[in-house]
């Protein structure tokens, strides 16, 4: 008697029962190569996975949902970048670099918005609160302006607006702007 089955419809459930067998063997047996492996090189230690690596700042990787990103086309290579819980930080080598522009200025980590003026760019917006609909939403403190670049700020009102979402700035004025807001909830 054959343990193999010669009908049809059997060998058909034989291949993917073989195929689905093969999938979940083959990552333990190159795994448990791989420890073998390490064994016969010596313990290893974390340090040692490191010690050829050299640490540098990439840039707000871990300041929360990145909300806002501005820039301007006489400057190609600069760009603001505006992050939940992270504040505004800004690049000048096409994000190569990032440095924090407004830690200790503003009033929350949370933006919801920057926006160059077209027509300088030294004056920079933000818009602080994250306008996104969700439970753990930073409430806003305000609105800002530099008009260096970044170097430095003055809040310029909207403190009690809650999330300030989207700024635009008249083409030719940038004394004349426009906030979008999320009204705070009482």
């Amino acid at each position: 008697m054959s343990t193999i089955p010669t009908h049809p419809r059997h060998r058909s459930r034989l291949i993917p029962t073989a195929l689905l067998f093969a999938a979940l063997a083959l990552p333990a047996l190159l795994a448990q190569d791989l420890r073998a492996q390490r064994s016969d090189a010596g313990p290893s230690s974390v340090e040692g996975l490191f010690s050829g690596m050299s640490y540098r700042n990439v840039g707000p990787s871990r300041g929360g949902r990145v909300t806002a990103v501005a820039g301007h086309a006489d400057h190609p290579f600069t760009f603001y970048m505006g992050a939940v819980g992270g504040g505004v930080w800004k690049t000048e080598d096409y994000g190569t670099t990032w440095r924090p522009i407004a830690d200790g200025i503003l009033e929350t980590g949370s933006i919801g918005s920057i926006r160059v003026a077209r027509s300088n760019s030294d004056i920079v917006y933000v818009g602080t609160g994250s306008d996104g609909i969700r439970s753990n939403v930073i409430v806003g403190r305000g609105a800002y302006r530099s008009d260096d670049a970044g170097a430095t700020w003055r809040k310029i009102g909207l403190e009690q607006m809650g999330q300030l979402g989207a700024i635009e700035i008249h083409p030719e004025n940038p004394d004349v702007d426009d906030v979008g807001v999320r009204a705070r909830h009482p």
